[in-house]
């Protein structure tokens, strides 16, 4: 038998840390660049950081340091193959970045490209991680000559590749609207299954949150599935949705989305949108938050402000503060709809169900039904498609009554009202119209 040896490149980070940033910020930033490292199967070696008021024009780094590096890279135990820059890098900086340590140059936004190529499974996916390389590459095309391969190369034999790489513009672009159309008919075929599963009156809930929040985790605990989950950063791509039970039978369709992160550039944010469909039309959105984390506060930050970009802002929230089972002291919330969890807790999945069924309370009208006879398929169809609070037997009334929430856009109680099985049911506003 041979065996297969696997090269895994060795890689030196370099950062500019800005005078205007804090210390706080600017070392969560550089530690996740560096699980982002590792998430994407590289050997971090060492981290070279310089302060700045603002990063060099023409190189990124002042030339001292580059030098510095230079030096480093003679060094037996300091040896690397790639040097990752925790910004987005300018053509030129990229360029002349490339000459001087003749290595291979890959920016933070390559980095996450570089993951996303590994964590597409669909044929969605996949197109979505094309476009978005093609659209970091496209301007930065000129001027490379024998720099393209390590310029957009990506990590190991990922990425676009030299071939694509030698593309003129004109090709690049043509690719490019290529994928754009095949994108838009999927989008229309993600359009009609939405459209049909509203038909069926289907409640739509989305997990959101920073990428490793915990989010399939919670999914797989919700909708007792196995999706893919992993301790590293983007575990999930691909959108996956399933049909999980509340309050005693109502229907939810919950989606579990692709991780936000940090300076996600506005081109990749496009990009993916389409992964982030589904957490678009939802009626209510998980916020999942990891409280664990240190900076968890602008991972928060992070989510809202794309939120805001994608036109989700305006969509009731219930947020999760997950992990609480890794911190050293207990924490309150600090707001209606919020909640301390940990997935791990029985209580807690119970506390967070009933949480939501709050939350969608508020996005329903309530309806009060009354019965001649006790329907057990009215029932069932009632606990399914709405959220029932109560069934009782009027003594006085000698009728069954049902009080609970329905979306009024469905219109469920109406439509029993004119099912020829269900004559006897009326509602509360008609009762008020007989009285009159």
């Amino acid at each position: 038998m041979n065996d297969t040896h696997i090269n895994i490149e060795r890689a030196l980070i370099i950062a500019v840390h800005l005078k205007k940033e804090s210390d706080f910020d600017f070392q969560a930033s550089v530690s996740e660049i560096r699980s982002l490292c590792e998430t994407a199967g590289l050997e971090v070696v060492d981290t070279v950081i310089q302060n700045k008021d603002r990063t060099d024009h023409s190189f990124y780094l002042g030339k001292g340091k580059i030098e510095e590096i230079i030096e480093l890279k003679e060094r037996v135990d300091l040896e690397f193959d790639v040097v990752v820059v925790n910004d987005e890098l300018t053509n030129s900086q990229s360029k002349r970045l490339n000459e001087m340590l003749d290595c291979k140059i890959i920016d933070r936004t390559q980095v996450i490209l570089d993951i996303f190529a590994q964590r597409a499974k669909s044929r969605e996916g996949k197109l979505q991680v094309e476009l978005a390389q093609l659209e970091y590459l496209l301007p930065r095309l000129s001027g490379h000559g024998q720099s393209l391969s390590r310029l957009g190369g990506g990590i190991g034999t990922r990425g676009p590749g030299e071939t694509k790489l030698e593309m003129n513009r004109r090709h690049i672009r043509n690719k490019i609207h290529d994928i754009k159309t095949q994108l838009e008919v999927i989008k229309e075929h993600r359009k009609r299954y939405r459209e049909n599963r509203q038909k069926k009156q289907m409640f739509q809930v989305a997990l959101v949150g920073y990428t490793n929040a915990g989010k399939s985790t919670w999914f797989n605990k919700l909708t007792e599935s196995n999706t893919f989950m992993e301790d590293k950063l983007f575990a999930t791509l691909d959108p996956k949705s399933k049909i999980m039970k509340v309050n005693d039978g109502f229907n939810i369709l919950l989606s579990d989305t692709v991780g936000f992160i940090q300076q996600l550039p506005t081109h990749l944010v496009e990009a993916f949108s389409s992964t982030l469909e589904e957490a678009k039309y939802a009626d209510v959105i998980v916020h999942v938050v990891d409280r664990s984390h240190p900076d968890y506060m602008n991972h928060i930050k992070t989510v809202e402000n794309i939120l805001a970009e994608l036109d989700m802002k305006n969509i009731p929230m219930l947020t999760l503060y997950n992990k609480k089972d890794l911190l050293e002291t207990s924490v309150n919330t600090t707001g209606p709809h919020q909640l301390i969890v940990s997935v791990n807790d029985p209580e807690d999945v119970s506390h967070f169900k009933a949480a939501l069924v709050n939350l969608i309370k508020t996005e329903m009208h309530s309806y009060h039904i009354k019965m001649l006879d006790y329907d057990g398929q009215t029932i069932s169809t009632l606990k399914e498609t709405t959220l029932v609070e109560n069934i009782e037997f009027n003594e006085m009334s000698q009728l069954y009554e049902i009080k609970g929430y329905e979306n009024p856009e469905n219109g469920v109680t109406e439509q029993l009202m004119n099912h020829k099985a269900v004559e006897t049911i009326f509602t509360e506003t008609e009762d008020k119209n007989e009285d009159n």
